[in-house]
């Protein structure tokens, strides 16, 4: 046990991309760390800390381990570390269409124009003045806007970066570090000038006063995090965009201001108060061993739900104390979230144990049932999302979907216990060394979900995914990170109708507004691209991805909407069609078409 104590010490100095995320699968306790410490290699040191009594909290973190170099190369023996084995669709598919026509994903009069090729932004900005004060939607100018650049980075971290989100105006962008600190930036300042950092820089001081941090965006605050148990997983900010609350697989969430000078940090505790544990591999006495991976605040900014070892718990920041705490999953609980944005009684739980499960306070007093089950995933569930209206929620899964679902249309708790002991995933399957293995089935065989997404890569980490944003574009599109080092948006029709290349991201020192460069040459290493935010002001991306374990640290890049640079044409080539256009018109004119001169027609307006 005297080498285990420096061992352990060096175990937190661990260069950031040594160790990642985790698999929590039963599996995965019997496999071991490449890193070395010394002389002892960072298996040796599993071994010592499993020989003794630990939780299962503790075991989690000590699988944390699923940033391995060589395994993470791009081959598994012959096999496409990537391989699809059901491919993304190409065409529409009825239940999206339907899903899409509905009504409920943006306003149905913009999407039937742009199926026709009607959609004309100049008459709709004419017809402005006819509306009451000039008002217009923003989402018919912007809904057919996406994203469409390869991006260029604006900011790079020595360590991984987990979580990367605009606020909810859009007005200032965060990042959370695996060294616990936290950057927030204003997206309202025109961009500073790249100052390149110095080479040869030694990390340890280098992360001691932030030189390791670079960017082209202005930074309003950094924010040095209270230490936890590896990494900070999840943050989440309050609806007046004022404070923020992280996590970090301990049994305490931190909140703190964005905005203000202030350097305090509030511990919100979900552990049984007064409860004394045994020791825990940190040293720790007086907290319960349970780890804290996703945290959510309410739509008044009230009361806090987490999600973390198998269970929930809600906290009323007002009353200062948890008021919920349920045993919800047999696995660990990665991500939770409200279902709604209005009422707050709704939650929803996502599971390595391959289930979402929808909580209604208002009846848990009489059952700690839920009231309703999604079954459809096959693998651990890394990310929830909700659309917010109480209806409609996300979720990426480590079986390679990213599914949608109807809580209308979940299943019941009763229908749950029949079959809820069967277990469908790979037995020898382990996300984080990036390949999976054929499945026997492409879903759950009671999949209760809407629709089923893929193309993408959910491996290596727990890959976020959201629904693009409702003022802009009606919420009609579904994107997400991949661990193949893209970004993949989708319509809710079921179609790939965005890939966006990380390695293709040109560096700091281009302007990110700038037109679209040709492609990179040469070959550059896969980026793991783990969580991607979508402005709600603007067709802009902001993507955090991991670089490869042989370069280190993560890189946030800007994408956008890039136009006519996107479309395959110059500004000849627009000049000439222009030109051709106008003498199709003079030639129709010149048969006879009449019509009011400066008047708007359906033909020109087809054609333009």
């Amino acid at each position: 046990m005297q080498s285990l104590h420096p061992a352990l010490f060096d175990l937190q100095q661990l260069q950031p991309g040594d160790t990642a995320d985790r698999n929590t699968n039963a599996t995965s306790e019997n496999r071991e760390g490449r890193g070395s410490l010394g002389t002892i290699t960072y298996g040796d040191l599993l071994r010592l800390l499993r020989s003794g009594p630990t939780s299962a909290a503790e075991g989690a973190e000590e699988d944390d381990d699923d940033d391995y170099e060589d395994d993470y190369s791009g081959r598994s023996g012959n096999t496409d570390w990537n391989q699809q084995w059901f491919p993304p669709h190409n065409e529409p598919q009825p239940k999206g269409v339907e899903l899409l026509m509905g009504g409920e994903f943006g306003r149905l009069s913009n999407k039937l124009r742009s199926m026709k090729g009607k959609k004309n932004v100049s008459r709709l900005l004419l017809d402005r003045s006819s509306r009451p004060r000039g008002a217009m939607p923003r989402e018919d100018l912007t809904s057919d806007l996406l994203p469409n650049s390869n991006g260029t980075a604006v900011a790079s971290n020595g360590a991984n970066l987990y979580v990367g989100q605009y606020s909810k105006d859009s007005s200032f962008y965060y990042t959370c570090c695996q060294d616990f600190r936290l950057h927030v930036y204003d997206m309202t300042s025109p961009p500073v000038k790249h100052a390149k950092r110095p080479r040869n820089l030694r990390r340890g001081a280098a992360i001691e006063d932030d030189r390791d941090h670079e960017s082209t965006l202005k930074v309003l605050k950094t924010i040095q995090g209270h230490p936890g148990r590896w990494t900070i997983t999840d943050s989440h900010l309050s609806p007046d965009n004022e404070r923020m609350i992280y996590s970090s697989i301990s049994p305490t969430v931190y909140m703190t201001n964005t905005l203000d000078s202030s350097t305090i940090q509030t511990p919100i505790r979900f552990a049984d108060s007064g409860r004394r544990q045994g020791r825990s591999i940190w040293g720790l006495y007086d907290e319960e061993s349970f780890g804290i991976w996703s945290c959510r605040f309410s739509a008044d900014g009230n009361e806090v739900v987490a999600g973390g070892s198998g269970q929930i718990f809600v906290y009323d920041l007002l009353a200062d104390r948890r008021t919920v705490k349920i045993v919800a999953h047999g696995d660990d609980v990665n991500s939770c979230c409200w279902a709604d944005t209005a009422s707050g009684n709704v939650l929803i739980s996502a599971s390595d144990d391959t289930f979402l499960k929808v909580w209604d306070r208002r009846s848990l007093g009489a059952s700690q049932k839920p009231s309703g089950v999604l079954v459809g995933h096959t693998e651990g569930i890394t990310n929830v999302s909700a659309k917010g209206d109480g209806r409609y929620i996300i979720s990426n899964g480590k079986d390679q979907a990213l599914r949608l679902w109807d809580l209308r249309k979940m299943c019941s708790s009763e229908d749950f216990d029949t079959f809820k002991d069967r277990d469908y995933r790979s037995p020898s399957y382990d996300y984080r060394y990036g390949h999976y293995p054929k499945p026997k089935r492409a879903a759950h065989p009671n999949d209760c979900s809407v629709m089923t997404y893929r193309g993408h890569a959910v491996l290596r980490t727990l890959i976020r995914c959201n629904f693009s944003p409702t003022e802009t574009t009606g919420g009609q599109y579904i994107y997400s990170g991949s661990a193949d080092g893209r970004i993949h948006i989708w319509s809710l029709d079921g179609r790939v109708v965005e890939v966006l290349d990380r390695s293709q991201t040109l560096p700091m020192s281009y302007d990110p507004s700038g037109p679209e460069l040709e492609p990179l040459s040469g070959s550059r290493p896969t980026v793991c691209v783990r969580d991607v935010s979508w402005s709600s002001t603007e067709p802009v991306l902001m993507s955090v991805g991991w670089e490869s374990s042989r370069i280190g640290g993560s890189v946030v890049a800007r994408h956008e909407w890039k136009g006519l640079s996107k479309m395959g044409n110059s500004l000849e080539d627009l000049a000439e069609k222009q030109h051709s256009e106008r003498s199709e018109r003079a030639a129709r004119r010149a048969k006879g078409y009449r019509r009011i001169p400066g008047a708007f027609d359906e033909e020109d307006e087809d054609e333009e």
